[in-house]
């Protein structure tokens, strides 16, 4: 992913602030020779503090000897994207069918070492971290080895430790332009207000005024 300086976050508060609240992504795992990649839609729990993310796959999964033989992995989050009309981007000083239509979006990627976690008691432990972050309000029986009614299903699974060896992070939100184009795209995404239009705006007004 390419980063140009005015994308880059302004620290890692900055996305790692956005990773809390953008906890469905991709993993991306290195086929086996002659195979392509895998890419394994997920949920996963972040945190910052131990500097992993947590998750967990069904046995099944055709991925797991590709893990196993090759653990560097990337987990991918892009979210808060827009298609942006080439005039909406067009300079103050120039005709407004010159301006370059664009996408707005932020995206982090996290590169990792996967541990996969097989041992009973350590699953329960992970998917109890998965659920404080998912379901924090309760309401769930408790995530124990050999109670119900979860108990009996932990063989079915195989969890993932992501430990945190890199990050990539980009906010592309018309960093380059001018306060006066910016100001233009805030009022077009104002005024279409579709899906994800709310998000971009919030995203290009913060990072104006940071």
């Amino acid at each position: 992913m390419l980063v140009h300086p005015w994308d880059e976050p302004r620290d890692d508060a900055e996305w790692q602030g956005w990773l809390a609240t953008h906890d469905f992504g991709q993993l991306v795992v290195n086929g086996l020779p002659g195979e392509p990649p895998h890419v394994q839609p997920l949920h996963f729990a972040y945190d910052p503090g131990r500097g992993e993310a947590v998750t967990h796959l069904a046995r099944p999964n055709p991925l797991w000897e590709a893990l196993e033989t090759d653990p560097q992995v990337v987990l991918s989050v892009v979210d808060d994207y827009v298609f942006v009309p080439g005039p909406w981007q067009a300079a103050p000083d120039g005709p407004a069918e010159h301006g370059t239509p664009t996408s707005f979006y932020a995206a982090v990627q996290l590169r990792c070492t996967a541990h996969v976690v097989d041992d009973p008691a350590d699953k329960a432990d992970l998917l109890t971290r998965q659920m404080g972050h998912f379901q924090p309000e309760g309401g769930s029986a408790p995530v124990a080895v050999g109670a119900e009614p979860y108990g009996r299903l932990l063989p079915g699974i195989r969890g993932i430790r992501l430990e945190v060896t890199g990050v990539r992070a980009k906010f592309k939100y018309a960093g380059k332009h001018t306060g006066a184009v910016r100001e233009r795209i805030a009022t077009r995404l104002a005024d279409r207000d579709g899906p994800g239009d709310a998000a971009a705006l919030a995203h290009l007004l913060r990072r104006g005024t940071d």
